[in-house]
């Protein structure tokens, strides 16, 4: 007996277990699909509306200038002392 058979054992029966469970939905299958197109529009207007791409256009120097300087303006005041 192979080390990984009792492994693929246990994920096919996963597998078939989750497979007869949405075969035999009657409500669960369209409430998925609202949950999935609700999902697919959420994230498209997030991205359209509060992710802008800021590096968009930048040559490869001011896109590093400008990563840096905003990771040192949201790092905060410094607390290293020499």
């Amino acid at each position: 007996m192979p080390v990984g058979s009792g492994f693929v054992r246990c994920l096919g029966k996963i597998w078939h277990l989750y497979a007869d469970g949405f075969r035999d939905m009657t409500w669960g299958r369209p409430l998925w699909g609202l949950i999935i197109l609700k999902l697919v529009i959420l994230f498209a207007v997030l991205r359209v509306f509060f992710f802008q791409p800021v590096l968009a256009g930048k040559t490869d120097g001011e896109k590093s200038d400008h990563v840096g300087s905003e990771l040192i303006d949201r790092a905060g005041p410094a607390t290293y002392k020499e």
